[in-house]
């Protein structure tokens, strides 16, 4: 659902009781915690139990599962999540009794109107540079304020409200929400055409990233027409990196800065694309006036985000374990760098197995042959249905579409359309030494937990 971002924006301490539907989310739980931080009286409802509902409740927020005109009575301000349908009955109810309803977007501004905003936007990347750039400032004694759209392991949170002016947030472009900020620093990972059912076309969106690199004061990106620094690994970047290792499991460069050496970087995730967003996190601090070696040890501490490349767990030992790890790529773009950085964990013996969930009709209309070809860089694929989402089902549009596109023999590609079957097929799969990859930014992350107890309960990983 598309809600309209008002004209005014009113500071958080004036916008009386506080609901959000769909708190459960990465963006939303965030926004509610930095209210809550604040001294606002914050709810919440979502459509199912979760772990963060679990640890929202914990903080001390009311959260209800379900949703219900009665859990908007006695608040003044709904915030909404863009997944949430026309007809949720705690919207119609807050529109029906003329409450301020926002978009998200709004609801992170208002907490921010007092803060220096780090806005860190892009269509891949967004949240592990998010991350490593709060990990870095923290490092450098910055206590600042953050919201990143998933959980960091290290910070055991995805928000939190400091007592700097800084504050760094993930900003995202899919419904035009990055628009809402005027940053001091904009942060431009990439650009790479998505979300083309709110964009319309390519163009368009390419001009939303450009309206957000005029609305900052400071732009880092590696592309000079927008960049005020470039950042990358090109011979030209003002921030440069060079000298790229990617190997046993992490990430290792030099980087310089208008010439000047500054060291080496070295990360614990592996990946070219993880060493771009380090890049970035470091410019970020080198706008600020911090000093480059806290940066890089804070760079360092980063030992990844909730859904990125994540390792769940592994059953059996040593080189025969099989590795179970969760990544949220659903683009095609995000698919190919997941699996170079897969490819780089596993051994000349061992195999890469795949597990992809499409995300939504639309994008898998727009791109589900391209995602099919990226996935062939896997040793065995297992495509499941499409995650509708907010969307209505399409007959035509399937899983059966990427699966059909995997350039791999076809006894190495598996469409299963019954979610119920697929742990049983992975686990049928998998071979001693195996890691296997479950992707996608729908509900096939559920999936880790109960593959690795089936891995477990067969005994040892033995296939």
């Amino acid at each position: 659902m598309k809600i309209p971002v008002p004209d005014e924006i009113l500071p958080a301490d004036r916008l009386g009781r506080v609901h959000l539907v769909g708190i459960g989310g990465a963006g939303l739980s965030g926004i509610a915690r930095l209210m809550h931080q604040a001294g606002v009286v914050v709810s919440g409802s979502d459509a199912h139990g979760s772990a963060v509902v679990d640890a929202l409740r914990s903080e001390g927020i009311t959260v209800h599962v379900g949703h219900d005109a009665r859990h908007v009575d006695g608040v003044d301000t709904v915030i909404a999540t863009t997944a949430a349908r026309e007809d949720n009955p705690e919207i119609v109810a807050a529109l029906e009794r003329g409450l301020r309803v926002w978009p998200r977007s709004a609801g992170l501004q208002s907490v921010l109107l007092d803060k220096d905003v780090v806005a860190v936007a892009g269509t891949h990347g967004k949240t592990t540079t998010t991350a490593m750039t709060v990990m870095a400032l923290r490092e450098a004694g910055v206590d600042l304020t953050f919201a990143i759209g998933a959980e960091v392991a290290a910070l055991g949170t995805n928000a939190h409200l400091g007592t700097s002016r800084i504050a760094v947030v993930e900003a995202d472009e899919s419904d035009g929400a990055f628009l809402v900020y005027t940053p001091t620093i904009g942060v431009i990972t990439n650009i790479d055409a998505d979300h083309l059912d709110h964009w319309g076309t390519e163009e368009a969106y390419e001009a939303a990233f450009a309206q957000f690199a005029r609305r900052a004061s400071v732009v880092l990106t590696d592309r000079d027409d927008l960049a005020t620094r470039t950042v990358g690994f090109t011979d030209d970047a003002r921030l440069r990196g060079h000298d790229l290792v990617i190997e046993g499991g992490g990430t290792r460069f030099r980087v310089s800065s208008d010439g000047a050496d500054l060291g080496t970087v070295e990360l614990a995730v592996p990946g070219r694309h993880y060493a771009q967003d380090a890049l970035l996190g470091l410019g970020v601090g080198i706008e600020l006036g911090l000093d480059p070696d806290a940066i890089i040890r804070g760079l360092a501490r980063h030992q990844g985000a909730k859904r990125r490349m994540e390792l769940v767990g592994s059953v059996g030992e040593a080189e025969r374990a099989i590795r179970v790890y969760d990544s949220y790529a659903h683009h095609p773009s995000e698919i190919r760098g997941d699996l170079e950085a897969a490819r780089s964990l596993v051994g000349v013996d061992q195999r890469l197995l795949v597990c992809f969930q499409p995300h939504l009709v639309s994008r898998t209309r727009l791109f589900g042959e391209q995602m099919g070809r990226e996935l062939g860089a896997a040793d065995e694929v297992v495509v499941m249905d499409v995650y509708v989402a907010r969307e209505d089902p399409d007959p035509a549009v399937t899983g059966a579409l990427v699966a059909g596109s995997v350039p791999l023999a076809p006894e190495r590609v598996r469409f299963v359309p019954d979610r119920a079957d697929v742990v049983p097929v992975l686990a049928g799969l998998a071979r001693p030494g195996d890691l296997v990859l479950t992707l996608g930014a729908g509900d096939v992350t559920a999936l880790a937990l109960p593959l690795l107890a089936a891995l477990a309960e067969r005994g040892d990983g033995e296939g």
